[in-house]
């Protein structure tokens, strides 16, 4: 089975200036420089990534972007291409986040969409796929998985799923404090895993990595990380600040 590197990832959603965002940056790099075996990722605003890009050069840090649209360019206002955020200095996309679903339409196919423009720019793209609690509490979440999976990752080469992270994120858990048990975490990151190797190849199951989000904070990281099936995590309003955010990559 292939060793898969840990992924500690920052979505700093609608936050910070692009002072603030350079100052956060600053302040995290000295603190990671020890830091091993592990891969550490924030995504600030669009206004923020070349600034950050720039600030962490030559650090452990990596930039991602919270979006990009599926088309190369055009009339297309608002929107962010791919060869923009390769300019900025971005290496990863966050794409299909349950809050850009719940507000702003996103769907699989638009995930799809946006996967494979990632993909052309050679740019990582970090899927999330989660179910809400109205779909837990219906005993839904193994199918809704299914659907965002199989919609989302639809026409890809086995190449192509090798390169992606996938982010579980129960979106009933997002931002509200509530967090899932070990045990439910473990059981649907197996569930995936076992998944991709039954609709894909051991191959792509092997090599993918399944990152836990949902108010992941400093007290519950090492419990999460100790999940034999959990390759990093996706860190919400916990990344924003710095202590905690090097506290939860010094996971133990």
């Amino acid at each position: 089975m292939a060793k898969r590197t840990p992924l500690i990832a920052g979505n700093w959603k609608m936050n910070k200036t692009v002072q603030e965002s350079v100052e956060t940056a600053q302040a995290l790099i000295p603190l990671i420089s020890d830091v091993t075996g592990r891969e550490i990722l924030i995504a600030p605003p669009f206004t923020s990534l070349a600034m950050v890009a720039q600030t962490v050069k030559g650090s452990l840090i990596n930039v991602g972007a919270q979006n990009i649209f599926w088309e190369k360019s055009g009339a297309f206002t608002g929107e962010i291409a791919g060869n923009m955020l390769v300019s900025a200095g971005c290496s990863y996309v966050i794409i299909g986040h349950s809050e850009r679903r719940q507000y702003f339409g996103e769907t699989d196919e638009t995930v799809n969409k946006r996967i494979k423009a990632t993909l052309s720019v050679q740019l990582i793209p970090l899927v999330c796929i989660g179910e809400t609690e109205q779909e837990r509490e219906s005993q839904k979440t193994f199918s809704v998985l299914d659907t965002q999976i199989v919609n989302g990752l639809k026409n890809f080469s086995m190449d192509d799923l090798c390169k992606l992270v996938i982010a579980y994120e129960p979106v009933w858990a997002i931002g509200t404090g509530k967090t899932a048990t070990e045990n439910q975490v473990q059981e649907v990151h197996e569930y995936i895993r076992k998944f991709l190797t039954k609709q894909y190849s051991a191959s792509v199951s092997d090599t993918v990595r399944i990152l836990y989000g949902g108010s992941v904070k400093a007290d519950n990281i090492d419990r999460i990380m100790a999940l034999p099936d959990v390759d990093g995590v996706l860190v919400g309003g916990a990344s924003l600040d710095v202590k905690g955010f090097n506290r939860i990559i010094h996971f133990n």
